[in-house]
C-alpha cells in the first residue's frame, strides 16, 4: 500500500475557495485505491488536531485568521509553513511516508523540506500561477516573491501536475520546464454534491419575474476572473433581448470596483449583488439562472462552468485557457473571444433567445460532466504516486 503526506493550506471545514474541495475529493478517492492518505492542513480553534474523515487522516496545524492585506500575508504564509514543518516531522517519527504530495507555493516550503527528511519523492499540483493571475506583471513584492518560490518549487518538484494542457503548456514556459515532467490530470466533479435547496420557484421570484431571463456570474471577485467584460455587455444585451436581469454571487478584492462599474453602467435595477455565498446557494443558483457566464482573463481549468452544466444550466465561457478544455465544442456550451464584451453579448443573446440550443446543450452538457470522474482523477495520480515511488527506490534525494 503508498503512504502519501498531502499538504494543504485548507481542507474542510475550513474552506477559502476551491482548493479546498478538490483535495477532499482526491483524498478521498484516493483511499478507494488503496492509498493511505494523510493530509496536513491548518484549522480553526475548534477544529481537532487529528481526525479521520472518510477514511483520509487528517492532522491540522492551529492558525490564527489570515490577514487581509496581502504584503502581511506572505509573512504568515512562511510561520505557517514553519508550523506545518514542525507537525510533518512528528508525522515522520510515526509513519514512513512513499510519496509528499503539495498543492500550490502556499505549503511549499513545507512540502520540500519534508520530502528531503522522509527521502521520498515531491509531487507537486500546480492549480494556479502567479504570473498568470497578474498577466505576467510580477515584478513588485509580493507578487515578485510568490512568483520566485512557484519557480523554486515548480523546479524542485520531482513530478508536477496541472489541471489541463493549457496549465501545462503555462507552466513549462513560464518556468523553463520540460514538458515531459509535468502530468495532465484534470479536475473532477461529482453532480451528486451538486444539492440545491428547497423551494427554487421561491428563490428564482426574489430575483426575476417569469417573463425575464436570468443571467449568473459566480466566483471570486478579482480582475482575472474578467467580470467586468460581462458587465460591460450587460446594458447592450438588456437592449436588445429586453427582460434580462443578473445575478453576481462572490466576493473579492475587485467587488467595489466592479459594484461602481455596475452603477456606473445603469445596471443597479436590472440585478443583484450577493456577495460570498455558500454552496448550498450556490447549487441552488445553478438550477434558477437561464445561463452562467464565465468571462475569465485567466481561467486554468474552469470548475465554474462544469458546475453549471451538471446543474442544467447553459454556459457561456471565455475562449481561453483550461476553458476550451471543459467547453471543448458548442454541443455543451458556447465560447465567446476572450476580453471582448461585444462577442461576449452577442453569444449571450443567441443562447437566451434560442430555446432549442439551450435545451440540446443541457443535454449534451450533462453526458459530458460524467467524463471529469474523480475516481479517474484518483486513479491517475495514484499511477503518478508508484511512478515517483519506484523511480526514487533507485534515485535517493539528498540535495
Amino acid at each position: 500500500m503508498t503512504r502519501v503526506l498531502i499538504l494543504s493550506w485548507e481542507y474542510p471545514p475550513l474552506i477559502e475557495g476551491g482548493l479546498a474541495r478538490h483535495v477532499r475529493k482526491l483524498a478521498e478517492n484516493l483511499v478507494r485505491r488503496d492509498v493511505e492518505v494523510h493530509v496536513l492542513t491548518r484549522g480553526m480553534e475548534e477544529s481537532p488536531e487529528e481526525e479521520e474523515c472518510g477514511g483520509v487522516l487528517v492532522h491540522r496545524v492551529r492558525e490564527p485568521k489570515r490577514p487581509r492585506e496581502l504584503g502581511e500575508f506572505v509573512t504568515w504564509v512562511e510561520h505557517m509553513n514553519a508550523d506545518m514543518l514542525a507537525a510533518g516531522v512528528e508525522l515522520g517519527d510515526q509513519y514512513s511516508f512513499d510519496v509528499v504530495h503539495g498543492h500550490d507555493w502556499l505549503v511549499a516550503v513545507a512540502g520540500d523540506h519534508l520530502a528531503k527528511r522522509f527521502r521520498c519523492p515531491l509531487a507537486v499540483t500546480i492549480h494556479a500561477t502567479e504570473y498568470g493571475r497578474h498577466q505576467g506583471w510580477v515584478d513588485k513584492h509580493p507578487q515578485s516573491h510568490i512568483h520566485g518560490v512557484e519557480r523554486w518549487m515548480a523546479n524542485r518538484a520531482d513530478r508536477l501536475i496541472t489541471c489541463s494542457a493549457y496549465m501545462r503548456d503555462h507552466v513549462a514556459d513560464v518556468y523553463g520546464l520540460e514538458e515531459s515532467r509535468i502530468t495532465v490530470i484534470r479536475n473532477g466533479i461529482d453532480p451528486s454534491e451538486l444539492v440545491p435547496v428547497a423551494r427554487l420557484d421561491e428563490l428564482r421570484a426574489r430575483y426575476a419575474a417569469p417573463d425575464e431571463r436570468l443571467v449568473l456570474l459566480v466566483g471570486r471577485l478579482v480582475y482575472e476572473k474578467g467580470f467586468q467584460l460581462a458587465l460591460e455587455a450587460l446594458p447592450g444585451l438588456i437592449e436588445r433581448v429586453g427582460n434580462v436581469r443578473f445575478i453576481v454571487a462572490g466576493s473579492g478584492t475587485h467587488e467595489r470596483e466592479l459594484r461602481g462599474q455596475a452603477t456606473q453602467l445603469g445596471l443597479d435595477e436590472h440585478g443583484t449583488f450577493l456577495g460570498w455565498i455558500g454552496d448550498d446557494v450556490l447549487h441552488s443558483l445553478y438550477r434558477i439562472a437561464d445561463l452562467t457566464v464565465v468571462p475569465s482573463i485567466y481561467e486554468p481549468f474552469g470548475l465554474v462552468a462544469l458546475e453549471a452544466m451538471a446543474s442544467g444550466c447553459p454556459c457561456l465561457v471565455a475562449d481561453t485557457g483550461g476553458l476550451r478544455e471543459v467547453v471543448p465544442n458548442e454541443s455543451v456550451g458556447l465560447r465567446f473571444r476572450s476580453r471582448d464584451p461585444r462577442s461576449l453579448g452577442a453569444m449571450a443573446e443567441r443562447l437566451l433567445t434560442d430555446a432549442e440550443l439551450r435545451d440540446r446543450m443541457v443535454a449534451e452538457a450533462s453526458e459530458h460532466v460524467l467524463t471529469f470522474d474523480w475516481a479517474d482523477v484518483a486513479r491517475q495520480v495514484a499511477g503518478a504516486y508508484r511512478e515517483l515511488a519506484r523511480v526514487d527506490a533507485r534515485v535517493v534525494r539528498t540535495d
